[in-house]
């Protein structure tokens, strides 16, 4: 299939979740390098508390995102609930009562997603941010929908650009937030985002790619 159904979606959301939890310490790890050494513990936390809410309930790709947004928003310290929170809103927006949701339906909640996070914070390619993972990853999504490939390969295409994202921090002087202060010190690492945003969107690509076989 070259969707997948919005009712499913909870198979997809628990993959993402999982993803953090799983590299909680890695993500405080790298943080600590180079910032505060909190991002995993506040990822981890707006994560379970999603988990814990959805657990014995269905819930929908949509209203998952949007209530995960929501909790990342209002219930996790740190820069980065915000930066997720908005992002997942966005998509969440944007899929609001679809039924099947497509590669171009896909494709535009990424976009509507890095076009809220814009709106919000000036990082753009190249700042050393979660940026530098989450604009490859779009792109390759709509390289994909042009040239009509099916959703599986897309979804392995936007695995890999958001990985090669992901990396190119390591060389990156940050230009953007609190690192920034570092300057030339902040050369060598990995963005602690660039990673965290690496891991949502392969786990988020595979769980569609098991819905879609």
């Amino acid at each position: 299939m070259d969707y997948f159904l919005n009712s499913d979606g909870k198979k997809i959301l628990t993959r993402i979740i999982g993803a953090i939890q799983e590299n909680k310490e890695y993500l405080s790890e790298i943080d600590g390098r180079i910032g505060d050494g909190d991002h995993g513990i506040n990822m981890n936390k707006g994560f379970s508390i999603f988990e814990e809410r959805i657990r014995d309930r269905d819930v929908a790709f949509s209203d998952g995102l949007g209530e995960l947004g929501e909790i990342l928003l209002t219930e996790i310290g740190g820069s980065m609930g915000p930066i997720y929170g908005t992002i997942f809103c966005g998509m969440a927006e944007r899929c609001e009562g679809a039924e099947k949701i497509d590669l171009t339906l896909y494709a535009e909640m990424l976009r509507r997603g890095l076009e809220d996070l814009s709106e919000i914070i000036e990082a753009k390619v190249g700042d050393k941010t979660i940026v530098d993972t989450l604009a490859p990853a779009v792109e390759a999504v709509e390289r994909s929908v042009n040239q009509g490939e099916p959703i599986d390969r897309a979804m392995a295409s936007m695995i890999s650009a958001a990985e090669q994202g992901k990396e190119s921090t390591r060389d990156m002087v940050a230009r953007v937030g609190r690192s920034s202060r570092l300057g030339e010190r902040s050369k060598g690492v990995l963005d602690a985002g660039a990673v965290s945003c690496f891991l949502i969107i392969e786990a988020m690509g595979q769980g569609i790619q098991d819905l879609c076989l």
